[in-house]
């Protein structure tokens, strides 16, 4: 196979071995029609179904297909993380096992990225086949990552998107950051994200993933982002101005009582020690949160200096294809 390929699919899935023979093949079948070289990359995450038996089945009959299966469920970002790795297309596409992603939108993807100059496309299914107690807490998500990250989608959390080659090697994921694949990419530079209305289908085989907590955990991951990305390079501007902040307050206080004093006793006015004053409690407080804070920053920072960014290591059980 040459390493020079126009596409990567890359294919994130759990229990889904009813409908991997039928994805594959509609995979196949618009790769064939639109001439492109490619790979299909199943990447089971710890099924306990047959679904990594169907995968190594279609790898025999189809040397473009690769398969990397885990130990056990680590979760859609770290099966991303690793289809991410291994991709050796120059466009990168996304999309769900599950059938409700068309693979009739990748020639429109595609042409987006490699004619348009996108860097990343995400699909936007206007029209849902969900039930409302996952569309409502979606669109709360959505209009909370375009109010924090500044990038104008509708749908962060589509699973069918393109991406040049170069987009996803930047990225390191870890968590729930699959929901937040735009604001990564635009926080690592490549701020050409674009979006296309794509066909939303009903669910044809199995039952939804989605649960309460995935959309918990995604916004709690959206503010981890949100902090990571403006503060894991330079931590001291984060905890050294609060701690300044602190310290300066709590000085301040602390001389105010101080003064009040001298000056009662210097006119001959009542007063009372500056430790008997409920304030004083707060500045000693105040300054002490500010050294803490200030310290953490310090700290950070020497850790920002001598550590390496790593990925994250996941137990890989089997490949094929590879």
């Amino acid at each position: 196979m040459t390493d020079k390929l126009q596409l990567s699919v890359v294919i994130p899935l759990y229990n889904e071995d009813e409908s991997l023979p039928e994805l594959h093949d509609w995979l196949v079948r618009v790769m064939t029609e639109q001439g492109y070289t490619y790979e299909l990359l199943f990447i089971d995450d710890g099924s306990t179904d047959q679904s990594w038996s169907v995968i190594t089945r279609l790898a025999e009959r189809n040397p473009n297909v690769r398969g990397v299966r885990f130990t056990r469920n680590y979760g859609k970002t770290a099966a991303l993380q690793t289809g991410f790795q291994a991709a050796r297309g120059a466009v990168v596409i996304t999309l769900d096992a599950d059938l409700q992603d068309s693979p009739d939108e990748i020639p429109e993807l595609y042409r987006l990225i490699t004619a348009e100059g996108y860097d990343l496309v995400s699909g936007w299914k206007q029209k849902r086949y969900d039930p409302l107690t996952k569309t409502l807490p979606t669109k709360l998500f959505n209009a909370v990552s375009r109010w924090v990250s500044g990038v104008q989608l509708h749908d962060f959390n589509s699973g069918i998107k393109a991406y040049r080659q170069p987009v996803v090697k930047s990225m390191h994921l870890y968590g729930e950051m699959h929901r937040n694949l735009p604001i990564v990419a635009k926080w690592n530079g490549f701020t050409r994200i674009g979006e296309k209305v794509v066909k939303h289908q009903a669910r044809k085989y199995g039952s939804t993933k989605f649960g309460l907590d995935r959309f918990i955990n995604g916004f709690l991951d959206l503010l981890v982002i949100a902090f990571v990305q403006k503060f894991s390079r330079r931590p001291m501007h984060l905890f050294g101005t609060f701690g300044t902040l602190s310290f300066f307050v709590g000085t301040l206080i602390t001389m105010y009582l101080i003064g009040e004093k001298l000056y009662n006793i210097a006119n001959q006015l009542r007063y009372r020690n500056v430790t008997d004053n409920p304030l004083f409690f707060l500045a000693l407080v105040a300054i002490i949160l500010g050294v803490q804070l200030f310290l953490a920053g310090f700290l950070g920072e020497m850790l920002v200096r001598q550590s390496s960014q790593k990925n994250g290591d996941y137990l890989i059980a089997e490949k094929t294809g590879f």
